[in-house]
């Protein structure tokens, strides 16, 4: 039955991702840019933790529902608009697939533990909130680390990492050294966490 939920809260959120204006080119063709990184999240949590709570698989999937709908833009520049901005988005997600999750039958401890994640409730304290965390750091590691090295100096890379590295768990760190880095980048992670 849970199983049953998983997968119609996967394809309620597909649906919504679908609608992203913003697409990425994978193997030539465009996808839509936030269903893509969903599918990555699902992709990556069932590799990270195969036996994943019903909660923790709906968060992870739902992790940039609709994010396109609140622009960076709308909020400040600089570290404080930033934080606000990403709070928004925090509490977007959350809303939408709290609903989601109460739509397809999920139980109300589960829909607010999806609530907490997507919030980033007690990070570091709440084993559920950290695992999210960590599939998020492998999620950008594995698959968007590249692009943004492209765009930014060394030196702010470092600090990056660094800033991904502390909100991992050990069981994160392990799992991100094993991803296939290029030999520039092994270099500047072994700067970053020498």
């Amino acid at each position: 039955m849970s199983e049953q939920r998983i997968q119609q809260a996967i394809q309620l959120i597909d649906e919504i991702n679908q609608c992203d204006p913003v697409s990425e080119i994978v193997d030539g063709i465009a996808q839509p840019k936030e269903w893509l990184y969903g599918v990555r999240m699902s992709e990556c949590l069932a590799e990270f933790i195969p036996e994943a709570s019903t909660a923790l698989q709906i968060a992870a999937r739902a992790q940039h529902i609709k994010r396109w709908s609140i622009p960076r833009s709308e909020h400040p520049l600089g570290r404080e608009g930033y934080y606000k901005w990403r709070q928004s988005l925090g509490r977007l997600h959350a809303e939408e697939a709290m609903a989601i999750a109460a739509q397809v039958g999920c139980e109300q401890a589960e829909i607010q533990a999806i609530g907490r994640m997507l919030r980033k409730e007690k990070l570091k304290r709440d084993p559920q909130v950290q695992a999210l965390e960590d599939v998020i750091c492998l999620v950008f590691l594995k698959y968007y680390f590249t692009a943004f090295a492209e765009k930014h100096t060394p030196e702010k890379l470092i600090v990056i990492v660094q800033k991904t590295w502390a909100k991992m768990s050990e069981k994160g760190h392990e799992a991100a050294l094993k991803l296939p880095f290029t030999p520039e980048q092994q270099a500047l992670l072994a700067k970053a966490l020498g």
